[in-house]
């Protein structure tokens, strides 16, 4: 009884990872596509030649997503492989599971308003910090109601940039929302770590901080990219503090 069970929940997995494989699969294809109009390998554009192709601003999103359908691929191999695509075109595939819905739901939210709320609009560093701990902490151990919550703590400042900063010419502009997603990321962060400290709890507010910080450095006074809202409450004193007291220091 027990081995039935364990085939069938193993046959509904790989039917969902071939449905998730065929969702990656379009939307790393749809932003490779959009990718292509970035000038790379020295376009040029009005008769004016790109940059060099290592300053282009193709090249995070070309690797991000490339590999994004590279595993996608991998997925839907996999779960064809293993009997996914015919469950998947039967109800046992498609069936509804209340667990799944929401965890399916929330990161929908969290990934949803990341890109259209936050990023354009907050400070790159705080949005992706506090993605990486919603991401971590909603889905880690599996809770319904940590997912709900990383979701909510996700959706709140990026309703508020999304309404109050929605116009591009506002995207700039005073730092309301990024202290909004500070305070977001704090409470989160906070929550987090009143529940058991194991070791990825311990490690979510190294990575949160490190990880988006490492990167848009990288990107910004690396490879000379554009990174997402350059005035943001965090990396406009960032790159303050290295064109005005660091840069200097070999320049000289």
């Amino acid at each position: 009884m027990d081995n039935t069970n364990d085939i069938n929940d193993i046959a509904v997995l790989r039917a969902r990872d071939f449905w998730a494989a065929l969702v990656l699969i379009a939307v790393s294809a749809f932003f490779l596509w959009r990718t292509s109009y970035i000038p790379l390998f020295g376009g040029n554009r009005a008769g004016v030649s790109g940059a060099s192709w290592y300053s282009s601003a193709a090249i995070v999103p070309l690797g991000v997503f490339s590999a994004l359908f590279i595993l996608s691929i991998f997925l839907l191999v996999t779960a064809i492989r293993a009997g996914g695509a015919k469950t998947a075109l039967t109800a046992v595939g498609i069936g509804w599971n209340r667990f799944e819905a929401i965890r399916f739901g929330t990161i929908g939210i969290i990934i949803g308003f990341f890109i259209v709320g936050l990023v354009p609009r907050v400070d790159f560093i705080l949005c992706s910090g506090l993605l990486i701990t919603a991401l971590i902490y909603g889905f880690h151990t599996g809770n319904p109601r940590r997912m709900i919550m990383s979701a909510i703590a996700m959706f709140i400042p990026a309703f508020y940039a999304l309404a109050m900063h929605l116009p591009q010419s506002e995207w700039a502009a005073p730092h309301d929302d990024d202290w909004l997603t500070l305070v977001a990321w704090i409470i989160l962060s906070a929550i987090a770590w009143r529940g058991p400290r194991d070791a990825v709890a311990r490690a979510t507010p190294i990575i949160a901080m490190m990880a988006p910080l490492f990167l848009v450095c990288v990107m910004a006074f690396g490879f000379r990219q554009n990174v997402p809202n350059r005035s943001g409450l965090i990396f406009s004193q960032i790159e303050y503090q290295y064109y005005v007291n660091i840069r200097p220091i070999w320049r000289n």
